[in-house]
């Protein structure tokens, strides 16, 4: 399902111009970036001074009031969701399809705020997957439109609210203007640190493992390093997580009662406890999410110790 979360309108920001160096000398998430242009970095300064002057009462995460039984000392600090049943809540309702995934949007709105409102520091979201495309094409230009519109309106809040944006996957495949925005929203947003929303877009975990190994295998063709040098750190620098500083969801949470992770950060979730919720994902809200960190919070993690 695609992101938004339908805040007040904000200009489109400009693309910064591509990287000078080959791609394989730098991290993968690099390559996405380039130096801010001057209208990037202009904006930025009056989106801060914006929110400065409108941002509501954010007081300190460990002054918030967390819900009966839930423990600030054992919050999970990357949480990854699998947003399903989007289509089929609509359906069940003699909806369109695009309702659902409007209605979707919601849902991750809420979640979003209670991330923040908690002291959850990374949020990944499964929201295009690589097999998505072949979905049929209208439905697929709605979900590529929504993206776009959705990140325009809702840039002013990311500042406000001191949010980065992350976006990974094979983004070479999105409609340029598309691409053009997602980069220059992570660029403006890469300082934000109260918390972190990680959109995986035309993603897959086989894709994600696949470039990674290509990208060691040029390193190790250019002279860079030893196939012998090869390992799980330098593995781990080129997966599409690196944008962030915990790679691994601690919890990952899907919707909608499937009992699969669906090719979603399989490198990542290794060690990840898994929670498997039976509504649909325009029903899940805070209720749900309170139960699946309770259910977290009472396991043990062993790491197979």
């Amino acid at each position: 399902m695609p992101f938004s979360l339908h805040f007040s309108p904000t200009p489109l920001i400009t693309a910064p111009s591509p990287l000078s160096k080959p791609f394989f000398l730098v991290p993968y998430y690099h390559t996405l970036h380039a130096p801010k242009s001057p209208l990037c970095s202009s904006m930025e300064h009056a989106l801060t001074h914006q929110g400065k002057q409108e941002a509501f009462d954010r007081r300190p995460e460990d002054s918030q009031t967390l819900p009966l039984g839930l423990r600030r000392d054992a919050m999970p600090s990357h949480v990854a969701v699998i947003m399903d049943g989007n289509r089929r809540w609509a359906r069940l309702r003699d909806l369109p399809v695009r309702s659902g995934y409007e209605a979707g949007v919601e849902s991750l709105r809420k979640i979003v705020e209670i991330c923040c409102k908690w002291g959850i520091k990374v949020l990944s979201v499964f929201a295009f997957s690589s097999d998505n495309w072949f979905r049929p094409k209208v439905e697929v230009e709605f979900l590529m439109s929504l993206f776009e519109r959705g990140m325009q309106e809702d840039t002013g809040i990311f500042f406000r609210e001191n949010i980065r944006i992350s976006v990974i996957g094979d983004l070479t495949k999105l409609p340029k203007a598309l691409q053009e925005l997602m980069v220059n929203l992570e660029e403006a947003t890469k300082n934000n640190t109260r918390f972190q929303l990680i959109v995986a877009v035309s993603y897959s975990g086989h894709y994600d493992v696949v470039q990674a190994c290509q990208r060691l295998a040029l390193k190790a063709k250019c002279g860079l390093i030893e196939p012998s040098d090869i390992n799980v750190s330098l593995m781990e620098q080129e997966l599409e997580t690196n944008c962030t500083e915990f790679p691994h969801p601690d919890l990952l949470i899907r919707t909608s009662g499937e009992f699969r992770i669906s090719n979603f950060m399989l490198w990542q979730l290794a060690y990840t406890e898994l929670f498997f919720a039976q509504s649909l994902w325009p029903d899940f809200g805070e209720a749900e999410f309170l139960k699946a960190l309770l259910a977290f919070q009472q396991r043990q993690r062993r790491y197979g110790v």
